[in-house]
């Protein structure tokens, strides 16, 4: 137990002498205060946002982390797929940790005890009296402090569709023990997903998704970059029917490897004549200096012309606002 004398107080703060003669107040567990430690009032236990992430999304999900200043710690789940999207939020200056599955709720537990974090237990109400006090405490109110979890799953999921929802379906399943909220960065990918939160209704924490203006799920990654279904009708309407294959800069960075993991894609897919044009997207999400080359690099290769179309990050900064509030409100 101790309490806290008026002699001490004018050390850390300044507060007047006589503004303490009532302040008798007992406290639980104090560490001596410093100035910096007033900004953080409470213990409190931050909620943790998880992720479950389509690669194919990954410049999408670092624009997002990288400029998003609040976010207090950042853990992604180690395994292979997560190499080339931490190199990228490196590159942002964002420095996640990184774990497997079993050892993140001993992190995020870490992080939210007292001993990681020695804070001054206080009830704000008793010290709103001081100007100091008060104008920290209405500061703190403002932020929205959160820890994310990010698990980054294969590319080459999609090349068989239901192999791809039993894996979201469990990766989703596994983080619920976790976290406070899931944010499913997919889109529907030809149904696969369109029941997810009908099927995983008896999660504990809600699910949120990839939503456009008009509150539907966008259909896909290029959904996503040209600001929601409807821009994509739109887009392929004003094609006239001309075969269009889409490109954001993750998609032309990785044709080759979804050629890989596919014998029939580019045979019968991108080979296909029907496909006479590349649409190259800049929504703007990253600074790639090989986009270019590297959509040129695919239209030289199926004899394809290449045209260009205004993105979008439109949908990608909301929906990741709103599911670090917690808010399922619409635009």
């Amino acid at each position: 137990m101790f309490t806290i004398s008026p002699k001490i107080i004018p050390d850390f703060v300044n507060i007047k002498p006589e503004h303490t003669k009532n302040l008798n107040t007992t406290y639980t567990n104090y560490m001596v205060v410093t100035k910096q430690r007033l900004t953080k009032m409470d213990i409190q236990i931050m909620p943790v946002l998880s992720i479950v992430a389509c690669r194919m999304l990954e410049d999408e999900l670092v624009h997002v982390l990288s400029k998003d200043r609040e976010l207090q710690q950042l853990i992604v789940l180690e395994n292979r797929e997560s190499l080339g999207f931490l190199r990228k939020l490196r590159s942002r200056n964002c420095t996640p940790r990184t774990a497997f599955l079993d050892r993140v709720p001993m992190l995020l537990k870490s992080r939210s005890s007292p001993q990681s974090t020695p804070d001054f237990r206080v009830s704000t109400g008793l010290l709103s009296c001081f100007p100091l006090f008060k104008k920290l405490c209405r500061k703190r109110n403002h932020r929205q402090e959160v820890s994310v979890v990010v698990n980054m799953l294969s590319l080459g999921l999609h090349t068989d569709l239901e192999i791809l929802k039993a894996e979201v379906y469990r990766n989703i399943r596994e983080m619920a023990s976790f976290s406070d909220r899931i944010l499913v960065f997919y889109g529907t990918c030809g149904r696969a997903l369109g029941k997810l939160e009908e099927d995983l209704s008896d999660l504990k924490c809600p699910l949120f998704f990839l939503k456009d203006k008009n509150g539907e799920t966008i259909e896909d990654c290029i959904s996503l970059a040209l600001g929601g279904n409807e821009a994509y009708a739109r887009a392929m309407t004003e094609f006239r029917g001309m075969g269009t294959i889409y490109l954001t800069p993750m998609w032309a960075s990785s044709w080759k490897q979804l050629g890989n993991g596919s014998r029939d894609i580019n045979k019968h897919y991108l080979k296909n004549p029907i496909y006479c044009q590349a649409a190259k997207i800049d929504s703007g999400v990253i600074n790639d200096p090989d986009f270019h080359l590297n959509v040129k690099e695919f239209a030289c290769t199926f004899g394809m012309k290449v045209v260009s179309l205004k993105g979008s990050t439109e949908i990608t900064e909301q929906s990741y606002l709103n599911a670090r509030k917690g808010s399922t409100r619409e635009w």
